[in-house]
């Protein structure tokens, strides 16, 4: 429309017709279908972050906060407790003796043990013995409780979809009405039972969430041995295994893809994007990580976001693994993902 109709009267007062009635014409939309958000990379420092973490278990009872969580919020979505558009990331300490009680809620979540061992989360009835390194599986709706055994505190990094369920209008929670749920299931059976790259001949995949509700780093430091002695390193991700749903070969949740990569001491690695909102947790190892415009130092433990289409690339002072988690998994089930090695 040309600029001397736009100023015309009668435009006008169409605009402010319809502006009163909630609509709104779509050739005065300013900007237009392109990729990324208005997240912006940001890098927490575990060093920098975990004695505010042993402060909060100082002055917050398990009672008083049920789930001792410091959120990382995106500085772009303050307020939110999201890390990004469509993830949730948190650091949740646990005390010895302390138990965080049963509940469950329609969000999928993971955990990725960073610091301290002897605790524990019990799943949909399995007690699952966690130590540093291991990825946990909580699916949708799913009872689950933690505890601490051991003599130090435990510390984890929580991964969730919520803004998924909330984007829907499904965000559902439930607490138990015991703090500690009946572990009707032997320990260890989900990994035994279905952890095997065999399942039961009788077993019916739901075509949600991952049956094994534990992949443990022993195991998954063993693949990436043998997959650095196979092959040559990904010239963006190193050498990256992505864990698996055994029953159908996909993710692990029907939103959230998850990986573990390593690279080798001296890897200067090319840049890469997708069109995924992607969370790494290093596990250990120093290095850089240039996401967009930024530079960030990482060393053991910390947590950095890579927007959707921030190009993004890594070098590794020494040894360095990235456990990381991203929307993949619902952006590829809804046909809109994408990625790129430049």
């Amino acid at each position: 429309m040309a600029v001397a109709s736009r100023a015309n009267s009668d435009y006008g007062r169409f605009m402010d017709e319809i502006n009163g009635m909630s609509l709104f014409p779509l050739w005065e939309r300013v900007g237009g279908l392109k990729p990324g958000t208005k997240c912006v990379p940001a890098h927490w420092s575990y060093d920098t972050v975990r004695p505010h973490l042993m402060r909060a278990a100082d002055l917050v009872t398990k009672k008083e906060a049920s789930r001792r969580v410091l959120c990382l919020e995106n500085p772009s979505l303050r307020g939110t407790t999201f890390i990004c558009d469509s993830l949730f990331a948190g650091l949740q300490i646990i005390l010895p003796g302390e138990v965080a009680p049963s509940h469950r809620h329609t969000p999928s979540a993971l955990r990725f043990i960073i610091e301290g061992e002897g605790a524990y989360t019990a799943v949909a009835g399995e007690k699952l013995p966690m130590k540093p390194g291991d990825f946990v599986v909580t699916p949708a709706w799913a009872w689950h409780d933690h505890g601490n055994l051991g003599t130090t505190p435990v510390v984890w990094l929580d991964g969730l979809d919520t803004p998924f369920a909330r984007f829907f209008g499904a965000a559902f929670y439930e607490p138990y009405p015991q703090d500690t749920q009946p572990l009707d299931r032997p320990e260890g059976e989900s990994m035994a039972v279905y952890g095997m790259n065999l399942i039961p001949d009788e077993f019916v995949s739901d075509g949600h969430s991952t049956p094994v509700l534990i992949y443990p780093y022993e195991r998954t430091r063993a693949a990436l041995d043998s997959m650095a002695k196979a092959g040559k390193p990904h010239p963006a991700h190193g050498f990256r295994l992505r864990y698996a749903n055994p029953a159908n070969g996909k993710h692990p949740f029907p939103t959230m893809a998850v990986s573990i990569q390593r690279l080798p001491a001296g890897f200067d690695g090319k840049t890469y994007r997708s069109t995924g909102s992607a969370v790494f947790a290093v596990h250990k190892g120093s290095g850089t990580a240039q996401v967009g415009e930024e530079t960030f130092k990482i060393a053991a433990h910390d947590v950095f976001v890579a927007p959707p289409w921030s190009p993004y690339s890594f070098r590794a002072d020494s040894e360095l693994e990235l456990f990381s988690y991203s929307d993949r998994a619902g952006q590829e089930a809804l046909g809109y993902w994408r990625e790129q090695v430049e």
